[in-house]
């Protein structure tokens, strides 16, 4: 469907059988035997020319992504050099080899009791990874996304089901990077409800990554709970992004901060995990009036599906019924940015509905008159992604900076929520909702540690042991040997 118009485009896409499923999964775990074997510098390889062939393919690519996404070319155009950039970055990943954690204890029969000789790396999990396409993000978290990319350079063979936002993107997408894959068998691509269902509960699959909905991600949880071996889930769900302004922000450029903050809510249009879902900010009378002017200046735009656009106007519904409105945007599209307010007494009675994630462009103020009593309700929160302090004093954030890395998995300094840098360093995920794993990323170059599973080798002859943990390291990966770093 075109977002913009709510007509169909294009012909009809069949969902997959489950027949069709399991043979797409069963042509995967083949390709990945070879796959698995295929040492990491030539893996590093292959992600290389995937990563050559997206933005080698992008003016077709953008066009397709626009029919159905209505994202638009500059939108579209970066996302797909973002996603090009993750499977660079995982080529980075293997050609470093720390992702292996590599560590050798040499025997030592002097110790009581005696060591064996023991040698452990991690190993790429023993089947095929499934992947859940996201809506908001039709290349990055896609086809093309973090999950895929990790997935592969971890060693594993990936079937994606395809997101039903944009199902012929989604064929367009594998079949630049099959063309890219030693195997074309090692992305395999379904679609259909159903399928989701097939692919979860097959039993080749070994682990799952997804990025959607608290009820979505709940559903999968439960399909894989029905396995005779229960496997992996690694979902990223809702995400409230607290923001914190602190009094000292005040002594600064108070309408900028108000536009900041109006210009990530509005962000694509507010469709993106990130968006701040609640401000907590003094109570300031010219503060929380800038903060309503900003969003007034803002505009709206067409959803990504019907199914999202409901749960906006449901989220929206939930917050007039607890909080007045403080300002609405235009609508440019079918959604208008909305904004509520309310103190902080009244946010913490309406807990936990009121700091539920309303996915869109709309947002709760929540005005206190002493920031003592702000880091109680903190610790009530649900996890999130993000959390995020706006202050000219680092002191002032001591109370509840501690309050803030326990709540969500990345925290933030001054700025906003919205954009998630592809480097070494990120992590995105937090305690749930916001992920099933609170120990895992989605984004990063640590995404790979999703699809590993260490193995220890026990005096194993060197002839028999992967060569990241022979004597001679001939591959010259980064190990811990007798308990030092080399």
């Amino acid at each position: 469907m075109d977002p913009r118009t709510g007509q169909a485009v294009g012909e009809p896409i069949p969902e997959s059988t489950g027949e069709q499923v399991a043979a797409v999964v069963e042509a995967a775990a083949t390709a990945g035997l070879a796959w698995r074997a295929t040492p990491a510098a030539d893996r590093a390889a292959v992600l290389e020319a995937v990563a050559d062939a997206l933005p080698a393919n992008a003016e077709g690519l953008w066009r397709a992504a626009d029919a159905e996404t209505a994202l638009g070319e500059v939108r579209l155009r970066g996302e797909i050099a973002r996603s090009a950039g993750q499977f660079r970055l995982f080529a980075e990943v293997l050609r470093d080899g720390g992702y292996l954690d590599a560590i050798i204890d040499h025997a030592d029969p002097a110790l009581t009791p005696p060591r064996p000789d023991l040698r452990r790396m991690n190993r790429p999990l023993p089947g095929v990874v499934g992947v859940f396409a996201a809506s908001n993000f039709p290349f990055a978290f896609s086809v093309a996304g973090g999950d895929v990319a990790s997935a592969l350079a971890a060693g594993c063979p990936v079937v994606v089901k395809a997101h039903p936002g944009h199902p012929v993107l989604s064929g367009l997408v594998a079949a630049v990077i099959r063309g890219a894959l030693p195997d074309a068998g090692l992305l395999g691509l379904v679609q259909g409800t159903e399928a989701g269902r097939y692919l979860v509960q097959h039993p080749a699959v070994a682990a799952v990554g997804f990025t959607g909905s608290i009820p979505g991600g709940k559903a999968i949880q439960g399909l894989i709970n029905e396995r005779p071996d229960p496997i992996p889930f690694y979902g990223e769900l809702g995400s409230v992004n607290p923001v914190v302004v602190l009094p000292s922000a005040l002594n600064g450029d108070v309408a900028a901060l108000a536009a900041g903050f109006a210009g990530s809510l509005t962000l694509g249009v507010g469709q993106f995990c990130t968006n701040p879902g609640l401000l907590f900010v003094p109570d300031d009378d010219t503060l929380v009036k800038a903060i309503g002017d900003a969003v007034a200046g803002t505009t709206g735009g067409p959803m990504l599906t019907p199914k999202i656009r409901e749960g906006y106007d449901e989220g929206v519904a939930r917050l007039a019924r607890s909080a007045p409105e403080l300002a609405a945007g235009s609508a440019g599209g079918n959604v208008v940015p909305r904004v509520f307010a309310v103190d902080l007494d009244a946010f913490a009675d309406g807990l936990p509905d009121l700091a539920e994630e309303c996915f869109g462009p709309a947002a709760l103020v929540v005005k206190y008159r002493d920031i003592s009593s702000v880091g109680e309700v903190l610790e009530r929160l649900p996890g999130s992604l993000t959390a995020t302090v706006h202050a000219t004093d680092p002191a002032e954030a001591e109370p509840i900076a501690d309050v803030l890395t326990r709540v969500a998995g990345r925290v933030i300094w001054n700025g906003w929520p919205t954009g998630v840098a592809v480097c070494w360093a990120m992590h995105h995920g937090g305690p749930w909702p916001a992920s099933t794993s609170a120990a895992h990323t989605s984004v990063g170059s640590t995404a790979i540690a999703r699809w590993l599973a260490p193995v220890a080798y026990q005096s194993w002859p060197e002839a028999l042991l992967p060569a990241e943990l022979r004597d001679a390291n001939p591959l010259a990966v980064p190990r811990r040997v007798d308990g030092s770093l080399s």
